[in-house]
């Protein structure tokens, strides 16, 4: 079996990160063969990178590095910064400027992690789009529709 994978690295400081990191991401996803075609996913993908940065700026005081890994099936979002203590999703306050990032990460992936590391944690999400690749063939349920 033969995997085709492709991915980019960055690391973004706390000072002016986010904005960065999203523009970034923005940029590598235009390489990709469905982002044309799925904007929503896109901006699923951009806000969960935003959510991802913020807590690695805010709560772990780092400077966060990213990593985007397409490996034809998912969309892997890993944010590694240098505080072991794993994010706790909560519910935030009625008006509460912040709170919700995990929460917003939960909801928007398709699947997510964390791991503590010897020096800090990663918290990674997966998208996958809904869409076939240019390159597959139709299943015979795909033939009459």
């Amino acid at each position: 079996m033969t995997v085709k994978a492709m991915g980019w690295a960055h690391s973004f400081p706390v000072s002016g990160g986010v904005r960065a990191g999203r523009q970034w991401t923005r940029e590598h996803l235009d390489s990709l063969p469905w982002t044309a075609a799925e904007p929503e996913t896109v901006d699923s993908v951009v806000l969960a990178v935003s959510e991802l940065l913020t807590n690695a700026h805010i709560h772990a005081h780092s400077d966060a590095q990213l990593v985007l890994t397409w490996d034809g099936d998912c969309l892997h979002i890993s944010v590694h910064d240098e505080d072991p203590a794993l994010p706790r999703p909560r519910e935030a306050a009625e008006g509460a400027v912040s709170g919700r990032g995990v929460s917003i990460v939960r909801a928007l992936a398709d699947e997510w992690s964390m791991r503590c590391q010897r020096h800090g944690k990663t918290v990674t999400a997966c998208f996958r789009p809904t869409l076939p690749q240019a390159d597959e063939e139709p299943t015979p349920d795909d033939a009459g529709r």
